[in-house]
């Protein structure tokens, strides 16, 4: 029976549960382990460097090289995710980056170790763009920022969980282990997001004639030119200064998030169990400034994002400062807790309007565009970092004052942040 009949048919059951939540369900899930396959690098990265006698300066770069071929993928995913689709993308990203999240384990040396996390890099990039791309065909307008929060506290959730998940693994079977075990997940999940998530709801045979009367038009799948995808994108001025906004916020997020283990570790001495716990519960924090920056982007800020990631930004700056000057390692994790929190009501709807602004056919080309800009700051912020702590011997202090910077200097491209609050206008201008 087709789309049409379907939603004509009588004596269609009422139900509570909808497709759209086991979709929402499963690619929470593909968040949470892409999340967790990139950022035990950064609780492994002290016991690697041991391993393998890295500098600071090593460690950055081991840091960043996944955000290079990451960073490089975005836009060519989006586009790959517009055209094919979102099943058959996300499907082969999943699988590949398993493969050399394995890989990652057999690294002998430096230079192994930065080939292996490029590629691993260009692997997981199409993930996030052919997600964002299902999200725009699977729920309605009215639900994609709380979507959207969801999702990414679900990254934030997949970093919570690996400091613990690597601590405990190291010291029973060293770091190697970590990312072995990290690969049958992966193809289990593969093969899952290949089995239920397609295209559109108008391809599923789970989807009610109910449920398709939620949409706010029809959700059939469309295949445009790349050119045209990519070319509607760049004429959207909302989308290049959500990359603008995202490249500087992300900044400080990333550098955050990267280093936050090493530095308790090495400036305030915490055990390498404590580091596990505090910065698990960090991330954590972060998981819930995601969420809580969906709902009230929904709730309050749905006419006016730009309002939310000014706060956001401002926020996480300053408690990112509180953190660099308090006066004991406990206290400086809280303050890095609410700097991560505050740091998601900018991030969120950031990435929520890319969804909004251009027409669906477009949404994976946006996404990519605004989603480069954030990952090249995961690629620039550890680099940094590595670079200042060798040029100051270690002083942390300078590093977390750098990042406030960033998050401040972010209000220049977010003031200028305009768009249609009722909806994409066809022409893509805005």
């Amino acid at each position: 029976m087709d789309t049409k009949a379907r939603a004509l048919a009588p004596g269609v059951a009422v139900t509570t549960w909808k497709h759209r939540y086991t979709i929402l369900a499963i690619i929470l899930v593909t968040y949470l382990i892409s999340y967790l396959d990139r950022m035990v690098m950064a609780t492994a990265i002290p016991f690697i460097a041991a391993d393998l006698q890295l500098s600071p300066m090593a460690m950055g770069q081991t840091l960043s090289a996944f955000f290079a071929g990451y960073a490089l993928m975005q836009i060519p995913g989006g586009l790959l995710a517009d055209r094919f689709g979102p099943r058959l993308v996300l499907t082969a990203s999943i699988a590949l980056w398993s493969v050399m999240t394995a890989m990652t384990g057999m690294a002998a040396g430096l230079m192994a170790m930065l080939i292996i996390r490029v590629l691993f890099g260009v692997a997981e990039a199409p993930c996030p763009t052919a997600i964002s791309k299902a999200v725009s065909q699977w729920f309605p307008t009215r639900e994609l920022s709380r979507t959207t929060g969801l999702l990414v506290g679900a990254t934030a959730v997949g970093a919570s969980v690996a400091p613990i998940f690597v601590v405990a693994l190291i010291a029973n079977w060293g770091w190697r282990a970590v990312f072995y075990s990290l690969f049958v997940p992966g193809v289990v999940l593969a093969l899952v997001v290949w089995r239920y998530v397609t295209n559109s709801p108008a391809e599923s045979r789970h989807v009610t004639a109910q449920e398709l009367a939620d949409y706010d038009d029809e959700r059939s799948m469309e295949h445009a030119p790349l050119k045209a995808s990519l070319m509607q994108s760049l004429r959207t001025t909302a989308v290049l200064w959500c990359a603008a906004s995202f490249f500087l916020v992300g900044m400080t997020n990333w550098g955050l998030l990267t280093w936050i283990p090493s530095y308790l570790l090495q400036a305030r001495g915490f055990s390498a169990e404590k580091m596990g716990y505090f910065a698990s519960l960090i991330n954590l924090a972060g998981a819930v400034g995601f969420s809580l920056g969906g709902y009230l982007c929904d709730k309050y800020f749905r006419h006016n994002m730009g309002l939310l990631i000014s706060i956001g930004a401002v926020l996480s700056g300053a408690t990112t400062y509180f953190a660099a000057t308090a006066a004991s390692g406990e206290w400086a994790a809280v303050c890095f807790a609410a700097a991560l929190l505050t740091s998601g009501f900018a991030i969120t709807p950031i990435l929520t309007l890319p969804l909004i602004v251009v027409p669906k056919h477009a949404v994976g080309g946006a996404f990519g565009i605004v989603n480069t800009a954030g990952q090249l700051a995961g690629l620039c912020s550890p680099l940094l970092i590595g670079y200042l702590l060798d040029l100051t011997g270690g002083n942390y202090r300078f590093v977390l004052y750098s990042l406030v910077a960033c998050s401040l200097s972010a209000l220049l491209p977010i003031l200028n942040i305009r768009y249609s609050p009722g909806g994409p206008d066809a022409k893509g201008k805005h």
